[in-house]
């Protein structure tokens, strides 16, 4: 007989997954494809396919999820995401 083992999630555990967010990207009518693509490698650390299809999906859906993770890290590359004059928000 095989028998199971219970595995106990720390309350920690639980308040980080649940503190998932994501950074979105916006479409806008003035910044470059090739502007935004810069952007989302230098910032996201997307590699250049990941960066021009996120830039693909921004144009034509209005908007992108670029990356998830814990709402203190994406802070940080959203604001610089809206310095370098793109918009985008953390949801």
């Amino acid at each position: 007989m095989m028998v199971k083992e219970k595995t106990k999630i720390s309350p920690n555990t639980i308040e980080n997954l649940t503190d998932i967010k994501n950074l979105i990207v916006h479409n806008d009518d003035f910044n470059t494809f090739d502007y935004v693509i810069q952007t989302l490698i230098e910032v996201c650390k997307h590699d250049k396919e990941q960066a021009e299809q996120c830039t693909l999906i921004i144009h034509f859906k209005g908007k992108c999820i670029v990356k998830s993770g814990n709402c203190t890290n994406l802070k940080l590359m959203c604001e610089e995401i809206l310095r370098r004059g793109i918009t985008a928000t953390i949801e």
